[in-house]
This record gives C-alpha cells, structure tokens and sequence, in this order.
C-alpha cells in the first residue's frame, strides 16, 4: 500500500520560494504519474505540475509555469515540487499524488484529468497535504 507523506510547506512573502517533498513509500509498481494538486477554498482541485516516472516527462499548469519545477529523486522516494516567485493566489493546501500508469497514457485524457480523476482500472494514492500562505 503507497503512502505520501508532504512536507514543506509554511509561510512566505510575496516573491519567496517554498520546496515541497512528498516521501514515498510502499510502492510495487514501476510506472506511476506522479505529481501535485492543490484546492483553494470554495474552488475545485487544480493540477499543478506531474511527473512521469517512466521517462522523467514533467507537465505544468498554465498558472505556475516558469515558476515551479517538480523533480524526483532516482529512487522514487522522494517527490519535490520547487516553488519560486511565490504569488498570494498560491496560497493553499497541496497535496501529492501517484496514480498507477502513465501521465500521458490515455488517448484524449490530459494529464491533470488523470491525475485527479484516475481510470478505474488505476490504482491512485493522495497525501494530507501541506499548507502554503504567501502573503
């Protein structure tokens, strides 16, 4: 059984930097979509970046593009996401997931779609979270 476990997260200015991880743990498959999601209050989950541990491909939101980078250690211990030029809107709980398979694996299906509602025939793991405030 996977286990995710966040860690991170705090408070920080406006223009600061915050490093997420996300430790890993009972892990059987070879081949997840990992990545990072986040729910501001009142809204639906956004994606915000994923990475595929089958080739290293990495995916971003529109919204934290050229801001965030998400990287794994070899291992598949350990997942990051590395959060620069910190915004207000980025305030809120991020949470880490891994979802059997590819990100990118599904015709027609973008990778936020299959990280956040997984095919059925996927098995998917989410974290607690950790909470950002940037003010």
């Amino acid at each position: 059984h996977v286990q995710l476990v966040e860690s991170g997260g705090g408070s920080v200015q406006a223009g600061g930097s915050l490093r997420l991880s996300c430790a890993v743990s009972g892990h059987t498959y070879r081949t997840y979509c990992m990545g990072w999601f986040r729910q501001a209050s009142g809204k639906g989950r956004e994606g915000v970046a994923a990475f595929a541990t089958a080739d290293g491909s990495t995916y971003y939101a529109d919204s934290v593009k050229g801001r965030f980078t998400i990287s794994q250690d070899n291992g598949l211990n350990t997942l990051y996401l590395q959060m620069n030029s910190l915004k207000p809107e980025d305030t809120t709980m991020y949470h880490c997931a891994a979802v059997t398979g590819s990100c990118m694996g599904r015709p027609g299906v973008a990778w936020y779609e299959y990280l956040l509602t997984p095919p059925r025939d996927e098995y998917y793991y989410w974290g607690q979270g950790t909470q950002v405030t940037v003010s």
